[in-house]
This record gives structure tokens, sequence and C-alpha cells, in this order.
């Protein structure tokens, strides 16, 4: 495999009311991806995940802007990019699957006229050979009926069926990368675990790279080949799906383990101590060591420095260097 999606050292901050100091939602971010793999990126709500997935596809609100690092996608800088330039990436070569199919769907649109679209203007399809994609694509994501349903509107159909639809639009132009940001959070269990079985089909016949956000480490290991655990805007353990899970290093990590629900116990359910930090007003050293039950003294007072473990498996805690 080679690499797809480079991310360096990524730094996105956020603007405060009033004009007070930048709040860094993204602090030195770095992974790969590479093609055909699916990278999970997983932690709290606030803990960086979408502004990295916004920062990629350069849909930042007016709000936010990247300060520093880089974006390498195959091949291609993107930090820098002008917004002409990257709308003529996004769809063609980057796709998006958001976690509200009906904040991504046109209500007044139909089914044809949104699956169809950016095959239409990326890729210049047209007349028969447009119409025979869409139903392809519609069959291919397993919409019943699909002469039928695409004639219809969102409104028509039920939420896992416009999850679907939205899969489609995004396969539409033939992306190389797919970023889904926690597209199941609004489908029940059953619904779940069959767009889940989808995704992974999709991808294992397509070839397509999947970034995929989440924060139930449950869909992780039913989807993912490598796993990058975000915290305070920073990413404090990554690997191999089966190494994080068997030997975690981190203690986030660990206690993210120890919160899934165990089949079976009695016992109560394990909750991380405290609140993730206000990332206008962190912690010195580790933002974790408020809520750590092994920090140390310099886990205070210094940040840890990345540490790699094992191929591939690299994680930032002062444990692994005291």
């Amino acid at each position: 495999m080679s690499t797809l999606l480079h991310v360096t050292d990524l730094r996105t901050t956020y603007v405060t009311h009033g004009g007070g100091r930048p709040v860094a939602a993204v602090d030195g971010v770095s992974f790969d991806l590479e093609r055909g793999e699916c990278l999970g990126l997983v932690g709290e709500s606030g803990s960086g995940k979408t502004t990295t997935c916004l920062s990629i596809v350069g849909l930042l609100p007016a709000a936010a802007r990247i300060d520093g690092g880089s974006i390498e996608f195959d091949g291609q800088q993107l930090v820098g990019r002008s917004a002409e330039e990257l709308s003529e990436i996004r769809g063609r070569q980057i796709a998006m699957i958001l976690q509200d199919p009906m904040a991504s769907l046109n209500p007044l649109l139909t089914i044809y006229d949104q699956v169809a679209e950016p095959a239409y203007y990326h890729r210049g399809a047209r007349g028969t050979g447009l119409r025979r994609h869409v139903l392809d694509l519609l069959r291919a994501v397993r919409i019943p009926s699909p002469e039928v349903r695409m004639a219809e509107y969102p409104h028509q159909m039920s939420g896992g069926m416009r999850q679907r639809v939205v899969g489609a639009i995004a396969l539409s132009a033939g992306p190389q990368l797919i970023i889904a940001d926690e597209p199941t959070t609004n489908l029940d269990v059953t619904i779940q675990a069959q767009y889940l079985n989808l995704l992974k089909d999709l991808q294992r016949r397509t070839g397509v790279s999947l970034l995929f956000v989440t924060h139930n480490l449950g869909i992780v290991a039913h989807m993912c080949d490598r796993v990058a655990v975000m915290y305070a805007g920073q990413i404090v353990e990554q690997g191999p799906v089966r190494d994080l899970f068997q030997t975690p290093r981190h203690p986030y990590t660990q206690a993210l383990l120890r919160s899934i629900p165990k089949l079976g116990s009695r016992e109560p359910l394990y909750a991380i101590p405290g609140q993730p930090p206000d990332l206008a007003e962190l912690p010195g050293g580790c933002a974790f060591h408020p809520r750590c039950p092994r920090a140390l003294e310099t886990c205070a007072s210094e940040a840890p420095p990345e540490t790699a473990i094992a191929a591939r498996h690299l994680a930032r805690c002062w444990l692994l260097n005291p």
C-alpha cells in the first residue's frame, strides 16, 4: 500500500468572541492514511475530530483557520489552496458523509438530482449514461426499487434510506477518499449494523480509503484497520486496531476501553472521572493529567513526547518515558 493522505503537525484555531486569544481545536495532529485503508478517528465530543476532517476538505467555518502544518493528499498540498481549487477536489477526489443526512440532502431536489450532481459536475456524465450511473449507485447502496426511489424526495424516505442516499452521493464521482463523520449516530442499532456492513462492502469493492470518525470503539473494531485516539485537540495514541485494543498504552485509551459495556457483566459501568478540558483554558503539561489516575509530577508541567511502541503504534505519555 502507498500513502494517500499525509497530515503533519496540523494546527487549526478558532477565533473567540471579543477578539480573545485563538483557541486551538486541532493542535499538532499528524497521521497517515494508506490507499484502501480504513482509519478510525476516536475521542469524546470536542476532542477535535470533526475540525480535523473539515480542515482536510476545506470546509472550516468562518471563525476557524489553519495556522500551521501540512495536509498532503495524493501528492497535492491542500493547505493554502484557493476555495475554487478545493471545490474541484471535494466530491471528485474527497467526499464526506455527515452524521445527519437531512443536513446534507436538499429537500427540494429529487434523489436522482442529488446523486447525479457530483458525476455531472466532476465527471461530465450526461443523458442515459448518467441515469444508468445513478441506478447503479442506488443498487450498490441497496436502495430497493431504485427506479421508483430516485424520483422521490428525502422526506419520503426513512433515516436509514436517507443515509444510504448520502453514501451514494459520496461515491458518485468516484473519489479516492471518503470521510465519514459519525454517519450512524442517528440510526437505530439494527440499521446501524446494516449500514456499517454496507460501507465495509463498498470499500472492499471500490478500493476507496475511509477516514471514519466515531466515539464508538465497537464500531472501530468492526470497521477499521488502524485507529487514532484524540483528546483535547491532539492524537494521544494511534496504531493498528488489534495492537491498540490488546495493549493500549495511553491512560486515556485504557479508560475508553474500560468504558465499553461487557455482555453479561454485573459490575458497574466504568466512567472516566472529570470532564474534558475547556480548550481555551487547557491545563499545563499533558491535557489528560487532571483525570489520569497514574499521573506523574512531570505530567502537570511538560507535554509528553510521542513514543514509538511498536510498528506504527505511537503514544504520547510520560509513563512510557518516566
